[in-house]
């Protein structure tokens, strides 16, 4: 048990010992908002994409696709945001905290957090098989927070269905993912100058955003979070991935998966969570809340949660 523990402390704690640095340099004035703005951007739509291009585009899609992966991830997001929905209906109060509460529930940092742990974890060949199912999420993730942050002000019909389905095809990780699938598909290599240049732009890209996380991180907003940001921070990192993973367990999911699976649920809720409800007019607060407590606590859930399923012969 102890050695397992160890093995998963060597690939959780550089992943949280970034963020922390991140924090660190925040606080003694190393690293400025502009920095990590446009860090943040550099990395969404530079490094993030790259990386994506690197481990999709060198992999044999017929390997990497798995149906039954993919197909019960997009299920079981739509079950939790309905059963977000649902919870917020009775402990909220506004829209604006609804809408902020819903989406702070179910919407994962898994393109970066998740990819982070499940490289260490798993290996490259998982992290391929992690980064095709990224393509098939994250446009459900954009299009049920739209959802979320508008329909609890009966807004749905000022929704800009175009405006949406434009942002989401334009989506550089999206785009990333579609063109290394072709890349791919039809066995296309690339010069090898250009291959490595990818490869470093990749190489930096999670430590990169790992850091931009930390220095946007504000702990203590976990002491004066209400008590409608730790329930959506234990649905989020608690009560989802447990029941993923009975899910996954009941589906026969293949070990690393499971472990895919555990992770894509586990997940502290995303960056992107606090700027969408911000510029919707919801409760910001609350959201930069939830991203607090489930980025900090997240650390022993997944560490708890990868242990348990690792002495169990489960990943």
């Amino acid at each position: 048990m102890i050695s397992i523990l160890l093995f998963t402390m060597e690939i959780i704690a550089p992943i949280f010992l970034l963020i922390l640095l991140g924090s660190a340099l925040q606080k003694t004035n190393l690293v400025s908002e502009t920095f990590v703005k446009q860090s943040s951007n550099f990395v969404f739509n530079v490094s993030l994409p790259a990386l994506i291009f690197v481990k999709l585009s060198n992999v044999a899609i017929s390997e990497a696709f798995d149906a039954k992966l993919i197909v019960s991830s997009m299920l079981l997001v739509i079950v939790y945001f309905l059963f977000s929905w649902g919870v917020s209906s009775f402990l909220t109060k506004t829209p604006e905290d609804q809408g902020s509460f819903i989406q702070g529930s179910f919407r994962s940092n898994y393109a970066i957090v998740g990819l982070a742990i499940i490289s260490g974890m798993f290996g490259e060949e998982s992290l391929g098989k992690a980064a095709l199912l990224l393509a098939f999420i994250m446009p459900m993730y954009n299009i049920l927070a739209v959802v979320a942050l508008t329909v609890p002000f009966h807004k749905e019909n000022n929704i800009k269905l175009d405006k949406m389905l434009k942002d989401i095809l334009t989506n550089p990780l999206i785009v990333a993912a579609m063109v290394s699938i072709l890349f791919s598909i039809f066995e296309i290599r690339v010069w090898t100058f250009f291959e490595k240049t990818m490869n470093y732009l990749g190489i930096i890209a999670l430590p990169l955003a790992l850091i931009g996380i930390g220095a946007t991180l504000k702990v203590d907003r976990i002491i004066k979070a209400s008590t409608l940001a730790f329930t959506s921070s234990f649905l989020k990192i608690v009560l989802f991935p447990l029941a993923a993973v009975l899910i996954g367990l009941s589906i026969n999911l293949s070990d690393s998966d499971l472990g895919i699976f555990f992770i894509l649920f586990a997940t502290p809720t995303a960056i992107a969570s606090f700027v969408m409800a911000d510029a919707m007019k919801c409760n910001s607060k609350l959201a930069g809340d939830i991203i607090a407590i489930s980025t900090v606590l997240s650390v022993f859930t997944i560490t708890i949660g990868l242990v348990v399923l690792k002495y169990f012969g489960y990943v």
